[in-house]
């Protein structure tokens, strides 16, 4: 196996960067707690010592990075760990009154129990079906004039160019059908990340080009952050991809936007820097990307340790099926709990955990989601890492802030994974199988 045989020095570059993105996120939560008091984030200095021994015990599972070489699973593995220990960290300080011992020592053994199959079950899949490369170059087209159609259809219904400030005005008034929604969240999603990845791999930089634009397209439909900075955050991966080792390239990919956060803060303290600038990148990386999914564990936890669990009646197929004593989203109960946080979707440790079972059974959720996401490493493990890793990237990010099952299904996850198990290796910018290469004129 080749990662007992690393190097010693290897290991300890990935486990001391591992413990500084930690370190990072804990003093990211405390800077949002002297910008952000409304949203219940709380930092006191009696309760510094406890807090870091907590977080500092809990680092010790991020050696498990060091020793795992690059998957799907890293990658989403990696997120979740520093989100929980950032939960840790909050959850030291929190003002809520639930049980906070048990709440803590759940999420920990749900972050274990999610990590170890994500990060170690990667035996490739056999691959019974596989697509010739003429029908993968022509799904990789075929993908590029679906998110035409989309987009189109979509403009119809929605098309206001505004800015990130403005784009709650209007969003709620968004009214399109449920199928285009579907049809959207899968297309940006999976189908286009993924369709940019294979055109980076197959050197089709035109087609690639084209996945980008598709992409930032979306945003005036749906006015959402998310689609405003698709195709930006998917050339940063694409940047630490080529730059760094991709587990590096995971771990920096969170841990320099993060200092960056921090420093920007620190200088708008000083007037170094203007306070406006600082307050706009820190809200958007800092608090968004980074405290809100931790922050949402807080909201969860304080809620449905006072209230009747779901049971899983939130996921829409089960709604009909079974009686559920919320009418409305999780997310917007949430928020009419907590009117000053927004609206609270949440990962897997949150809804499929705290919110369906509890946080005593929280860790078999966990383990349970663990193991899709291997069989998401098995389904893309004859493929090139670098095209799993530009391609899942925005998978990541919505698995930390929505549900897993609509991840699965809304998001169009399932779909992707299908397509990395169909799609044919790629070698030196062309498939391993082909008899005649398939990249030649960059054509739809």
């Amino acid at each position: 196996m080749r990662g007992i045989g690393q190097p010693t020095l290897e290991r300890c570059r990935l486990a001391a960067l591992t413990f500084l993105c930690a370190a990072a996120t804990c003093a990211s939560l405390a800077c949002a707690a002297q910008i952000y008091p409304e949203y219940h984030i709380r930092f006191q200095l009696d309760d510094f010592r406890r807090a870091s021994a907590i977080v500092v015990t809990f680092t010790i599972i991020g050696i498990l990075f060091a020793y795992a070489e690059f998957s799907f699973g890293y990658f989403v593995g990696f997120y979740f760990f520093i989100m929980i220990a950032g939960y840790l960290w909050l959850n030291q300080f929190s003002a809520f009154t639930y049980n906070h011992l048990l709440s803590g020592f759940s999420a920990a053994v749900s972050a274990l129990a999610f990590i170890a199959p994500a990060l170690f079950i990667k035996t490739p899949l056999p691959q019974r079906y596989t697509l010739s490369p003429w029908a993968t170059d022509r799904l990789i087209s075929t993908i590029l004039v679906l998110g035409i159609g989309v987009i189109s259809i979509g403009a119809k219904y929605n098309f206001k160019i505004v800015s990130m400030e403005q784009i709650y005005d209007y969003r709620n008034a968004l009214n399109m059908p449920k199928l285009l929604n579907y049809m959207i969240g899968i297309t940006s999603g999976a189908l286009l990340p993924f369709s940019f990845a294979c055109c980076i791999e197959l050197r089709k930089f035109w087609r690639a080009t084209l996945a980008l634009l598709l992409l930032l397209a979306f945003y005036p439909i749906t006015l959402s952050k998310v689609s405003l900075l698709t195709s930006a955050w998917l050339i940063a991966m694409l940047l630490f991809s080529k730059l760094l080792e991709l587990r590096i390239a995971v771990i920096v990919s969170l841990l320099g936007p993060l200092v960056a956060g921090i420093l920007f803060y620190a200088l708008a303290k000083y007037n170094w820097v203007s306070l406006e600038a600082a307050r706009s990148y820190f809200a958007l990386v800092n608090f968004r990307m980074v405290a809100i999914p931790s922050l949402a564990m807080d909201y969860y936890n304080d809620f449905f340790f006072r209230h009747d669990l779901t049971h899983f009646c939130q996921i829409s197929a089960l709604k009909p099926l079974m009686p559920c004593p919320y009418h409305e989203q999780i997310s917007v109960v949430i928020y009419n709990a907590f009117p000053t946080g927004g609206n609270f979707n949440a990962s897997l440790f949150a809804t499929e955990g705290i919110a369906s079972v509890g946080a005593p059974f929280a860790p078999i959720t966990a383990f349970v989601c663990g193991l899709v996401i291997a069989l998401a490493n098995r389904a893309s493990a004859h493929l090139p890492r670098r095209l799993v890793l530009v391609s899942g990237a925005v998978l990541v990010q919505l698995l930390l802030n929505v549900p897993f099952t609509t991840v699965l299904l809304t998001h169009g996850a399932i779909l992707l994974f299908l397509l990395w198990y169909v799609t044919p290796t790629i070698q030196n910018g062309s498939f391993a199988t082909a008899r005649h290469s398939v990249s030649g004129p960059d054509v739809l």
